[in-house]
This record gives C-alpha cells, structure tokens and sequence, in this order.
C-alpha cells in the first residue's frame, strides 16, 4: 500500500517536471515580444478609457499609437495636446497641436420654437424613441430630449434643460470625447473647435427638409435660403440638402452669417459683446455698394 502511494507521488511528480518544461519551451518558443513603451505611453494616459480616441481604452490606444508610423495619426481628446506632447516624446517624435473640441447641441428646438404635437409614453431613451417613429414634434431632425447623451457623458459635461427640453454643454467640463455624439440617434451633437477664446459660430439645425415645412417645424429651423451663404467672404459657409454648413476651419468669426440670417438659426457662442445687428447689415450694405460702384466704374473703362 506504501508502494502503491509512493509510486503514485514520484509518477505526479515527475509528470509535473515534464509538463512544466514543456509549457515552459512552448513559451518561449512562442512568446510575443512587447514593445516597453506601450507601457510608458499607457502610464501618461488619463486612463479615462472613454473611447472618444476611436479605440476600446487607453490602453488599446497605446498600443496602436506605438506601432504607427507617426503619433499624429491618433489623438487623445482628454488628455488633449498636453498628453500627446508626452506621448510623441516616448516615441520619439513631435507632436503637432490641434485645436481643442467642444460639443456643440445643432438644434434650435426649444419647446417654444418646436411645439409637440403628440405624447411619448414608452420607455425614456433617445435610441428606443428614433427606432419607434420620428419624434413628438413636428421635425423629424431634432432632437429627442430624452437625454442619452448626458447618460453617454463620463465627464458630467451635459445636462438636460427643463425648460428648453435640449441638452445643455458645460465647456469647461467637457472635454471633446464625442460620447455624447456617438450616443445621439439623431446626429443631433457636433464636435467643433472651441475656437479662440471660446468664440464660435455654427448653424444650430441640421432639418434637411425644404424651407417650408422646416419653417412649419421650428420657428428658428435653418430653410436653406443660402442668404448666409452669400454673405460670408471666406467661402466658410455652404448649402446642400436645405441645410447650411459653417467649415469652422474657414470661418473668421465676423458673425455676418449670424445678422443676416432670417431665422435665427445661426448661433454665436463665447464673444464678449452680444451681437449689434442693424450695425453688421449696415457694414454689408455698405461694402456692396462700394463692390458695385466698383464694378459699373471697371465696366465702364472697359467699354
């Protein structure tokens, strides 16, 4: 009985000893080399893990960044231009800044200015309500209300104001990771530059139905008339699908776009002063008159 113990311990054992040299030449034969800066690059991570930098977390971009070709090819929008400088100096490279984003609400409907015309009781989620029908109101562009984007927020940067029924950005909270725009059915949220200071103009609609019944709506729907369009100088803004766009990287924010527009759909955001319109129509007014003064006189000398 002894024996039979004895031998039954050796042959464990020594199985064992076999198994684990095994194991251990299967490791090592197969091992993965990883490269020690994926570490040193997680480690200056914010360690958000939000996804806003298009990857799973933080660690899954240190692993992509490290084996691009450039660090610029990925961005971290918290950590911002500070946590890439430190990253491109592991790696060896210098990192070139970009502009810090902010999430910007492209809708103008307010419950005064998109009135509902039926009652939603199912369940409170912005996704569940677009795949049911187009909404409560009569713009099937607009936002939803139920606040999937501040649910999406890590950062507590949105809120829901109750008495406009839109989400509201808190600038200094947010910090451009685009959550809240990945979880908005509608497309409603934009991810723009915050631009200097704080100053920025975009066009709060993104309705692409025709002038008239975007109008029927919202009171304060963009309705493609392209008058904006017209105005602006700096070829920023265009119009497709009865819808206009301002191109932020164009833009000089002489806020012309935003007089001019008939129905308030243009919105300035973050400059000292507020808007003195009748002087901006009168700035206009005045250089058109002079450009076609100036075109009768070349025409003239031509003939």
């Amino acid at each position: 009985m002894i024996n039979t113990i004895l031998w039954t311990v050796v042959t464990v054992t020594a199985l064992g000893l076999v198994l684990a040299v095994v194991l251990f030449l299967v490791a090592k034969r197969f091992r993965v080399e990883e490269d020690p800066r994926i570490d040193e690059v997680e480690k200056v991570m914010p360690g958000a893990n939000c996804g806003g930098c298009g990857f799973a977390g933080c660690r899954a971009f240190a692993e992509a960044t490290v084996k691009a070709a450039s660090p610029d090819e990925n961005f971290c929008p918290v950590g911002g231009n500070e946590v890439m400088a430190k990253v491109a100096s592991i790696l060896g490279f210098e990192a070139k800044e970009k502009a810090p984003m902010v999430a910007v609400v492209r809708c103008n409907g307010t419950c005064g200015n998109r009135p509902k015309t039926n009652e939603y009781g199912g369940y409170p989620s912005c996704k569940v309500k677009a795949a049911l029908y187009s909404g409560d109101t009569g713009c099937a562009f607009g936002c939803l209300g139920c606040g999937d984007c501040v649910a999406a927020c890590s950062f507590g940067a949105l809120s829901m104001d109750s008495a406009t029924g839109l989400p509201v950005v808190d600038e200094a909270k947010c910090t451009g990771c685009g959550a809240c725009s990945k979880a908005c059915p509608k497309g409603v949220i934009e991810l723009r530059a915050k631009g200097p200071r704080g100053m920025r103009v975009y066009v709060s609609c993104i309705n692409k139905d025709k002038g008239p019944a975007a109008k029927k709506a919202c009171a304060a729907a963009c309705i493609g008339c392209g008058i904006c369009a017209k105005t602006c100088t700096h070829d920023a803004i265009v119009v497709a699908d009865n819808i206009a766009y301002i191109d932020f990287a164009k833009c000089k924010l002489c806020r012309e776009c935003e007089a001019m527009c008939p129905t308030g759909a243009i919105h300035g955001t973050g400059f000292p002063k507020p808007l003195d319109k009748d002087a901006v129509k009168e700035r206009i007014r005045k250089r058109n008159e002079a450009a076609k003064a100036a075109a009768a006189e070349k025409k003239e000398v031509e003939q």
